[in-house]
């Protein structure tokens, strides 16, 4: 990011927020009535996000399991290894052969070992301890993760064969009903995007040149994946609950309020459709 994208970004959110959609969709930005999918959801992120404790926990993928508990669904969260508030906790030579550490306060701070003995570990201490300084809704604009206390969790592995990332399983989801389901394959080498509605039929939505000329086959426990979407997004206008799918069992990742940042292309269709599902207060 250009530095004055950084600087406007930690002056006033909102104002890069405006700049950028005009920049990105030619057009100026209606918060006082939204209409289109990410102007709603930009709405619910200033008016909203940063003053809802719920959204905040759920923000915090180290809290957020707190809430999975909560809900009933304890059943698919997956094994931790270990919490660290700094990485000079971390003890590397009792870690296993193969893990996944990552931290709690945003988004891309992940590390994917699948061999220590190939790890640079020196290297992952440098990431994991310039992610931990970094104040993630001063990077991305996303005000719920400002009152999230920084952690840095170490997770099992999902096993997945040759296999370095699980298919992932995007279920946006709108005032507590799965809509849209986002497949993303091949995360390690050339992943691929998929939108499928809830009987798995192929939806245009956004052109993706990674898309699989092939659809992807239909999960024989979608409807597991259905109920446990709509279970956790009940309490929210919207949210993509983010889940994996390996070996006939359902494991969370996580849940996200603001998909890419609010600012993703959709077609203006899509956009429309999307943006009337979601049921906004106080407008």
């Amino acid at each position: 990011m250009k530095l004055k994208n950084k600087l406007l970004l930690s002056i006033s959110p909102m104002l890069y927020d405006k700049i950028i959609y005009r920049r990105i969709f030619n057009k100026k930005l209606n918060l006082k009535n939204p209409e289109g999918f990410n102007e709603k959801l930009l709405w619910l992120k200033y008016n909203k996000y940063y003053k809802n404790p719920l959204i905040i926990k759920c923000a915090d993928k180290l809290k957020v399991r707190e809430y999975v508990t909560e809900c009933g669904c304890k059943e698919i969260l997956n094994s931790i290894i270990g919490t660290y508030d700094n990485v000079e906790e971390i003890n590397w030579d009792t870690l296993p052969e193969k893990f996944a550490m990552k931290c709690n306060h945003g988004a891309g701070y992940n590390i994917i070992c699948t061999d220590k003995n190939k790890l640079d570990i020196e290297e992952c201490k440098k990431k994991l301890k310039k992610w931990m300084k970094e104040d993630y809704s001063k990077k991305a604009g996303e005000l719920q993760y400002k009152y999230i206390k920084r952690k840095i969790i170490c997770e099992k592995y999902i096993e997945m064969g040759e296999k370095k990332f699980p298919t992932d399983y995007k279920i946006y989801c709108f005032n507590g009903k799965a809509k849209i389901i986002l497949v993303m394959n091949d995360r390690d080498t050339n992943v691929t995007r998929e939108f499928y509605d809830t009987q798995w039929n192929r939806m245009h939505l956004r052109d993706y040149e990674g898309s699989p000329a092939k659809p992807t086959e239909k999960p024989y426990n979608l409807t597991e994946l259905i109920k446990y979407a709509e279970i956790l997004s009940k309490p929210f206008e919207f949210v993509r609950v983010d889940l994996y799918n390996v070996n006939r069992k359902v494991i969370f990742g996580e849940l996200t309020f603001s998909p890419t940042g609010c600012l993703a292309k959709y077609t203006d269709e899509a956009s429309k459709m999307m943006g009337n599902w979601i049921e906004l207060e106080g407008i």
